[in-house]
């Protein structure tokens, strides 16, 4: 078998690519080690949590929420198998839409472990024993990235648990140990908070989320702590051992000497993902990784190698599904003779807890330290009609402009729909829009969106109408 392009890895950034390099006309195939396609992002990751994350959030909903409302409920309760089971069927009509979309873009499907033996020449393990070559003039390396587990934290899938395992426990637990505050540990220690587990999240930054703004950090370490989460920042994980019912975590302050154990019924390690690299035959065809695992590329991200690509979470950048999609279509369009660009300043970050985190653009502290003059705006979400209606007032709006020019450096949300609200943002800064040109805009009334035009006014004159 002989293709223009072949892809390795069937996440968002792999089949995006091959439905790209279809629709261009070339002869395409990927490769997926496993037997359903989407990869991490569609079978344990995005999806999957989002699902549970939805679920959890009506649970919560009523057991907290629904009697102000009106809605009087009895014997409520968690029916954790029917949970997962949902999750599971979100999953497979996912993955079955994938496998629709390969279908219908002429792309054809390899199940096995693919790996270089040459720059043109690829081998499929599959998972018989048996092994298929296939040639290729291209290849797209898209293989995604996995959780970082330590050697001291005896991870073994059972009570010490990576997002893969969490997102298939039968039992609302008692209590859970979060290793981490970033976005997969807060958004799965959220879940499991809603339904009433004793959350605990151990991290050594000096705040959640610390690579968004600090607002944003802030405002959501507030939200969490109403669902009962408890935080050790600037503390690290020294040891985790684990027995067939729980889990002992040995935590250490930073900076000190100072130690004390956690006991819960699962510790979930959530410090980070890996690029996935292994076994690749990156060797046979001189490919060289870095320190952290990750493939090196060019402005077109092409390796040095002439026509091996590298895209998603194997590459340098934010470890984000549709930062992957945008590169997958960017290198199919380069192979095309095209000239496509990404702004990498404007993948916006998202963090799926309830109120939802969003940020693009530039963070308060970046600016600074780069010494960029600025004017900030913010708007509270307790502020704004909408969010009365609907209770859910946590949060605020934070525009960061340029002093002189007005221009929008920097958009960090945290509230209600937050991930859509972003969009707005994204598509101001594409323009490259002021502070004034967004205070100018119409925005339907009542809204969420009405933040935004709100904390633009704060910007430009600092003069928000509802606040």
């Amino acid at each position: 078998m002989k293709y223009d392009v072949t892809v390795i890895g069937s996440g968002p950034g792999g089949y995006v690519a091959a439905i790209r390099a279809s629709q261009l006309g070339m002869k395409t195939a990927i490769i997926e080690r496993y037997n359903t396609l989407g990869g991490t992002c569609l079978n344990v990751g995005c999806i999957p949590s989002k699902a549970l994350l939805d679920s959890s959030e009506h649970y919560h909903n009523a057991h907290e929420k629904f009697e102000l409302h009106g809605i009087n409920i009895k014997d409520l309760k968690v029916n954790m198998p029917q949970m997962i089971k949902r999750k599971n069927q979100v999953v497979e009509e996912n993955t079955k839409g994938i496998e629709f979309l390969m279908k219908k873009n002429k792309i054809d499907v390899f199940h096995g472990h693919g790996s270089f033996v040459n720059a043109n020449t690829i081998s499929i393990a599959k998972a018989d024993g048996k092994t298929e070559t296939i040639e290729t003039a291209k290849t797209i390396i898209a293989t995604g990235s996995k959780p970082i587990t330590p050697a001291a934290f005896n991870y073994d899938k059972k009570r010490v648990i990576t997002s893969t395992e969490a997102l298939n426990i039968s039992k609302v637990p008692k209590k859970m140990v979060i290793v981490g505050a970033g976005v997969i540990g807060l958004e799965l220690g959220s879940v499991y908070a809603r339904l009433g587990t004793e959350v605990t999240v151990v991290e050594y930054a000096e705040r959640s989320i610390a690579m968004m703004d600090v607002d944003c950090g802030k405002q959501l370490t507030r939200s969490l702590k109403k669902l009962g989460m408890k935080f050790y920042f600037k503390h690290m994980v020294t040891n985790v051992k684990a027995t067939s019912r729980s889990v002992t975590v040995e935590v250490q302050k930073r900076d000190s000497e100072d130690k004390f154990e956690l006991k819960a019924d699962y510790c979930l390690v959530a410090i980070g993902r890996r690029a996935y690299t292994d076994n690749l035959g990156l060797e046979n065809v001189g490919i060289e990784k870095d320190d952290r695992g990750r493939i090196q590329v060019n402005d077109h991200l092409e390796t040095s190698v002439p026509g091996i690509y590298a895209i998603g979470d194997v590459i340098k950048g934010n470890m984000l599904a549709h930062k992957a999609e945008e590169e997958g279509v960017l290198v199919a369009e380069v192979m095309a003779g095209q000239k496509p660009h990404i702004n990498y300043n404007l993948i916006p970050g998202v963090v799926y807890t309830w109120p939802e985190v969003a940020s693009v653009g530039k963070t308060e502290a970046e600016l600074k330290e780069a010494g960029t003059p600025i004017k900030i705006g913010k708007f509270p979400f307790k502020a704004l009609g909408r969010a009365r209606a609907s209770t859910d007032t946590d949060g605020l709006v934070k525009i960061i402009a340029h002093q002189e020019t007005d221009e929008v450096l920097g958009v960090h949300i945290v509230g209600a729909r937050a991930a859509d609200m972003i969009a707005e943002a994204v598509v101001a800064m594409e323009y490259r829009a002021s502070a004034e040109d967004i205070s100018r805009m119409s925005h339907a009334h009542p809204t969420y969106t009405e933040a935004i035009k709100e904390a633009a006014l704060a910007a430009t004159d600092n003069r928000p109408l509802h606040s």
